[in-house]
């Protein structure tokens, strides 16, 4: 297969999926047509400057340690009034310190998040398990062996993250819920990044 037919079949993969796939997802589906993962991630560049060059509305991003294509933000308030039913994933300061701390300090307990943030968090880890921002990983080897919790894909997606690498500073993240006790939720989906699935900026439903 020569490069630029690659390139189409890749910017045809990316447009199908509603979650970014990895280089060893898109490398499989190519089969014997797969070259090398650094040829492909050249491909995948020069994909995207391709549509720079034709000012496509869509663009390549890498998230979630994968790619997906995604509207720009300029085309964005023609996206939220396709899915103007769809709504911002909103947390509220408490729901966001918990996320905070299981980002950073991943895997850890229930138990250990109540010690750093010194309230109950059964009602806000349930939330962030029904939004599919955390999930359990494991049991700690410990009396009871208590869950251990962890962020999703989902997570490093809303917030437009490709590593847990390129997280904020802590102090950056969390607000301060002492100073504004009764702040409203806080808007935690990505501005630039508008990524597939219920981000009401997603390409494509």
């Amino acid at each position: 297969m020569e490069r630029d037919e690659r390139r189409k079949v890749l910017e045809l993969l990316l447009w199908m999926t509603d979650r970014p796939l990895k280089p060893a997802e898109l490398l499989r589906v190519l089969g014997d047509d797969a070259p090398l993962e650094m040829e492909l991630r050249d491909d995948l560049a020069q994909l995207g400057r391709e549509l720079d060059e034709r000012q496509s509305p869509m663009q390549v991003v890498e998230i979630a340690q994968g790619y997906q294509l995604a509207s720009r933000p300029a085309f964005s308030q023609w996206v939220r009034r396709l899915y103007k039913e769809k709504t911002a994933l909103r947390l509220s300061p408490s729901a966001l310190e918990t996320l905070s701390i299981i980002a950073y300090k991943q895997p850890l307990t229930r138990g250990e998040i109540e010690d750093i943030r010194g309230v109950d968090v059964t009602g806000v880890v349930e939330t962030l398990l029904e939004r599919k921002l955390i999930k359990i990983v494991g049991r700690k080897e410990a009396l009871g062996r208590p869950l251990l919790y962890g962020t999703t894909t989902d997570f490093m997606r809303q917030f437009g993250l490709r590593s847990l690498d390129e997280l904020p500073r802590l102090d950056e993240l969390i607000p301060s819920e002492e100073a504004a006790p009764a702040a409203p939720p806080v808007d935690a989906a990505p501005a630039a990044v508008n990524a597939a699935g219920d981000n009401p900026e997603a390409p494509h439903a």
